[in-house]
């Protein structure tokens, strides 16, 4: 039986993990243990590898380098990236296991709402993972945005990072859909460990979701139909909205194990939840002010021009590392759009709102709702 070592790093965050005498401690990568020695085994896959076999990479003689390449032939950049056509699905990774998914790194082109990515673990027929790959990556509205915190960073320009650790028993599979008619360029990089996986390990989860406009007196449901045991992890909104005035006053609800009317734990506004104050104004420009911070962030803020852009967009996180929200029956988790009236009284908004909920889970998972269609994804 597994020791409990306490909080440790985890890919680069503290989470609490199991890692003394054990087999998935080559799965587990910080600075606490990082001088500890491992038989796991380090893998990749990538254009130049695609199926991340040991001393199979950069063979290709054929690829999107492979007009650069041709005066120095195999080994030299012939195919650092893929094409995905237009309605077309290209699959990533098709690991055997066990192993844990340790890091992504991709760049895409094209609209990143259009790209959607799907996880599968152990042989599953539904993914445990659906969502479009900008807002996966917390940049949601299509723009770039610097990201600096544990879990997801967004580097120049628009290089997109995952350091969520993912443990899978059987196999890894990560597929990525272009949804639009233009095809799409995709860089990317899947770094995994292979090695034994503790029994107590959960499967990674996350599914995207999209209302615009939200109806009148509604609150939007950022997860729900969550069944089995588990935690959840993070938050990630695309939050547009369609009034003047300040729009954070909603209560973020987390409804845990049979909780009905009432929730178990009940935030006190918007900006309260991903770790801000008083409508993340700074004082001295009385303009919103972005930031980016390990656990929490508000890092876009897409301002309108007075003519075309005619609204303001917002891009928000919180992660659960240190504080993840548990559960062992049943999950669903909240929020409302509020502003304000005439009279101090509240307003209920119709605003454009989008979420990514992150969360760990036993499988099986409940069936994912449909993804919106191409049309209902767009962001204009």
């Amino acid at each position: 039986m597994q020791k409990i070592m306490g909080l440790t790093m985890l890919l680069g965050f503290v989470i609490v993990c199991f890692a003394q005498d054990s087999q998935f401690s080559g799965l587990v990568v910080g600075m606490d243990n990082l001088s500890r020695l491992s038989h796991a085994k380090s893998r990749s896959t990538s254009p130049e590898n695609f199926t991340g076999e040991k001393g199979k990479g950069g063979m290709a003689t054929e690829g999107t380098g492979a007009e650069a390449a041709r005066e120095l032939g195999q080994g030299w950049k012939v195919s650092p990236s893929i094409s995905i056509k237009g309605g077309e699905t290209f699959t990533l990774a098709d690991i055997k296991g066990p192993g844990a998914i340790q890091q992504i790194w991709m760049t895409p082109t094209g609209h990143w709402r259009y790209s959607i990515l799907r996880f599968y673990w152990d042989g599953e027929t539904e993914p445990s993972v659906e969502v479009p790959v900008g807002d996966f990556f917390a940049c949601g509205w299509g723009e770039y945005a610097q990201v600096s915190s544990m879990a997801v960073c967004v580097n120049p320009g628009s290089a997109f990072n995952c350091y969520w650790p993912m443990p899978f028993r059987k196999s890894c599979k990560i597929t990525m859909e272009n949804l639009d008619e233009k095809d799409m360029r995709l860089y990317y990089q899947i770094n995994y460990a292979l090695n034994e996986v503790p029994e107590d390990a959960a499967y990674f989860h996350a599914q995207f979701k999209r209302v615009n406009p939200l109806p009148y007196k509604s609150v939007y449901t950022i997860l729900e139909g969550v069944k089995g045991w588990g935690h959840y992890v993070g938050t990630y909104m695309t939050w547009g909205v369609n009034n003047n005035g300040w729009w954070g006053e909603g209560e973020i609800k987390f409804f845990l194990d049979g909780d009905k009317e009432f929730p178990t734990i009940c935030g006190t506004g918007v900006e309260d939840y991903f770790c801000g104050s008083y409508g993340f104004e700074n004082k001295k420009t009385n303009q919103y002010q972005e930031f980016t911070t390990p656990y929490a962030g508000m890092p876009q803020v897409i301002r309108p021009d007075g003519m075309y852009n005619s609204q303001q967009r917002f891009g928000l996180y919180r992660w659960h590392i240190t504080d993840p929200i548990r559960f062992e029956k049943d999950l669903r988790v909240t929020i409302q759009a509020l502003g304000w009236r005439s009279g101090g009284r509240y307003l209920p908004l119709q605003d454009d709102i989008g979420s990514v909920a992150y969360w760990y889970q036993t499988e099986p998972h409940a069936p994912f709702p449909p993804l919106p269609d191409k049309d209902y994804l767009e962001v204009r």
